[in-house]
């Protein structure tokens, strides 16, 4: 029997839609009005400043992908391959490495900007002059589920908000069918830290991420009503929303982010039910679009998906969109841990291959949408991956260096800030971290990083802790 849902009109759906409960209006007004100055505690301010964007897509190569191979060209690198090098880590001791690895793939000026970019990266490689790459990111982990949480969220321990959840409640929704704040996770599997990497952590509990999975048989779990149930009708969904809210309404307290956090979803819930399918659909899309994106090609086509639904939910009004590439269960082959081989044919070029076109086609589709204008693109990893072999032919984790990149709102396109040593080992010029990230990309959306904060067991918690410097050569 297939799931059942009220054959209402949309006059009808957004009826029923308003009896909602006081507090929570009151709430959701205060938060889409602006934050008025009579907001009650824990509300964020306006805007510090005019914003240069509204949205964002946040595309993360899980696994710590390679800095020497794709965006970090080391002459000395290349012509020492073999030779033994002792590298200095932390604290002045020298590191035991293997002999340098040159990278396999060949090296060229790509642009106006004379980005160096790897072979194994042709599609994104024509899309440098519309990126500021940060070329000294340090993280103070090389531990995978660590090195994530810090990128995602601040700190290398769970917990803490992540970005999305910050934008959510600092920024409010755009639209009210879909969520603020998605994460599309990879086809293959979710991240190290599974659905924690979307986590709301102390914020109210309305701004945790909505995971949405188009390569699921049902993409948003729970929206419908199983297949295989026989009592799911119109008239039974409508009496037991009902239900619902009469215990709702008798059990809100005020403060009880939790309760208050349900009762938005079930709304928000009834209508997805009209707007998800709606943006699953791609029939609408041209062949060309399709196309740019690597639909037909099966090593391209799952995350060219995920990447046009992506720019499909910002251009629908969603905030904050979380895009994967990699899975923590699925070993080398499905993220970039390449421990084992980075030359051509291995995992390494899989990953490449499976990303570069779908994310140089969500950069162009919203170029050329004039979306790019309004919404960040920002691309990570956990970490970098050391100049030394691991084995003969892979590498080992390196947190000391590797490459981040913005584009879109704001963003100054064509630059280059900071600079890793001779070998790409690590950061040796103009280094950053995700906080200075963070707090460049709140300033785009408006709000100056020190300011944006939620008081939280006696302190008042920011995204960036007590760090982090706008990048401001990355503004345009």
């Amino acid at each position: 029997m297939k799931p059942t849902c009220p054959a209402r009109s949309r006059r009808e759906f957004a009826a029923q839609l308003a009896g909602g409960f006081g507090s929570v209006a009151l709430a959701s007004l205060l938060e889409e009005s602006g934050r008025a100055a009579t907001a009650p505690a824990g509300t964020p301010p306006l805007p510090h400043h005019q914003p240069r964007a509204k949205q964002v897509i946040q595309l993360f190569m899980l696994g710590g992908a390679s800095q020497c191979d794709t965006f970090d060209y080391k002459p000395e690198l290349q012509q020492r391959g073999g030779k033994k090098v002792n590298f200095t880590v932390t604290g002045g001791t020298q590191a035991s490495a293997g002999p340098l690895l040159r990278s396999p793939w060949a090296w060229q000026q790509h642009g106006q900007c004379g980005r160096w970019v790897t072979n194994a990266l042709p599609q994104l490689a024509t899309c440098v002059d519309d990126m500021a790459f940060l070329m000294a990111m340090n993280a103070p982990t090389s531990e995978h589920s660590a090195g994530q949480t810090m990128q995602t969220s601040g700190f290398v321990v769970p917990g803490f908000p992540t970005v999305g959840a910050w934008v959510s409640y600092a920024l409010g929704r755009l639209t009210d069918n879909l969520p603020v704040f998605v994460a599309l996770p990879d086809p293959v599997g979710l991240p190290w830290t599974g659905k924690a990497a979307w986590t709301n952590g102390f914020l109210p509990a309305v701004h945790q991420g909505t995971m949405l999975n188009p390569a699921a048989e049902n993409p948003v779990p729970d929206l419908f009503a199983p297949k295989n149930s026989g009592l799911a009708s119109a008239g039974s969904e409508h009496d037991g929303l009902a239900l619902l809210a009469k215990l709702n309404r008798a059990r809100l307290q005020p403060g009880d982010s939790r309760l208050e956090a349900r009762i938005a979803s079930y709304e928000l819930a009834a209508r997805m039910q009209l707007a998800v399918p709606e943006v699953l659909d791609l029939q609408g899309e041209t062949a060309a679009t399709k196309e740019l994106y690597g639909f037909g090609d099966a090593k391209t086509e799952p995350l060219g998906r995920n990447c046009l639904i992506a720019r499909r939910l910002v251009e629908r009004g969603v905030r904050f969109v979380q895009l994967w590439c990699g899975s923590g269960l699925a070993g080398a082959s499905g993220n970039w841990d390449n421990h084992g081989d980075i030359t051509p044919g291995s995992d390494f070029e899989r990953m490449c291959v499976r990303s570069d076109k779908p994310i140089a086609g969500l950069l162009k589709d919203l170029k050329a949408r004039g979306l790019l204008n309004e919404t960040v693109v920002l691309w990570t990893t956990e970490f970098g991956r050391t100049p030394y072999s691991q084995g003969s032919k892979g590498r080992d984790h390196n947190g000391n260096t590797f490459v981040s990149w913005m584009a879109g709102g704001g963003i100054k396109g064509g630059t280059t800030y900071g600079e890793s040593d001779e070998f790409s080992f690590k950061a040796a010029r103009n280094t950053t971290m995700c906080y200075d990230q963070h707090a460049t990309l709140m300033h785009l959306l408006g709000y100056d990083h020190e300011q944006l904060f939620f008081r939280h067991n006696g302190a008042d918690r920011r995204l960036t802790d007590v760090h982090g410097s706008v990048i401001r050569d990355l503004l345009a």
